[in-house]
């Protein structure tokens, strides 16, 4: 006869581990932005940059907090690893002509580095397609050494993901904000 209790209780720790645990693509999604010196208080500056004029008490705290929660999608996470991996094979010159010149010079008219971007800035809806392009164009903090080309690296992907992945916490942030905001005022 099954003992109900203790296979109730084997399933609680699984959706419990589940939910408390980061998942292998996370772990390596956020090993990769380390691995090529980006780091997520980097991320949370950016974000700070971005929301610091419409929140009186932000804090690089709550910024880090929400660059933490971006990092916890699934749709993030392989955007990340896509493209860590391509500018990777572009760096050790390993991808076919015309794309290999392509990523490793960033043409100017190649947007697909942009559009595996949106899929992130997408994730909190569109709001973050201001952001995003706000911060693509100003290019403060980290996104100004990615794009420094002298260093021999290879970033074009990787600096419109940092970006996206800003701009989508800075998305949350605000949606969060605007939804403290209504309940306060339903209440008030």
């Amino acid at each position: 006869m099954l003992n109900l209790t203790k296979i109730t209780k084997e399933i609680m720790v699984m959706k419990m581990d589940k939910n408390t645990k980061k998942s292998e693509l996370e772990v390596k999604a956020r090993q990769w932005l380390t691995e090529r010196g980006v780091t997520l208080d980097d991320i949370a500056e950016l974000v700070y940059y971005l929301q610091s004029s419409y929140h009186e008490d932000l804090s690089m705290e709550d910024c880090l907090e929400n660059v933490d929660q971006v990092l916890t999608k699934r749709e993030v996470q392989n955007a990340i690893l896509t493209g860590i991996q391509l500018d990777k094979l572009a760096e050790q010159k390993l991808l076919d002509q015309p794309l290999q010149k392509t990523i490793e010079t960033d043409e100017s008219l190649y947007g697909v580095d942009e559009i595996i971007a949106f899929s992130i800035v997408n994730v909190y809806g569109s709001i973050g397609f201001t952001n995003y392009g706000y911060i693509d164009k100003q290019k403060p903090g980290i996104l100004e050494r990615l794009n420094d080309k002298s260093t021999g690296e290879c970033h074009t992907f990787l600096d419109d993901i940092v970006g996206a992945i800003a701009a989508a916490a800075s998305s949350r942030l605000a949606h969060a904000t605007a939804d403290t905001g209504l309940i306060e005022d339903n209440l008030g």
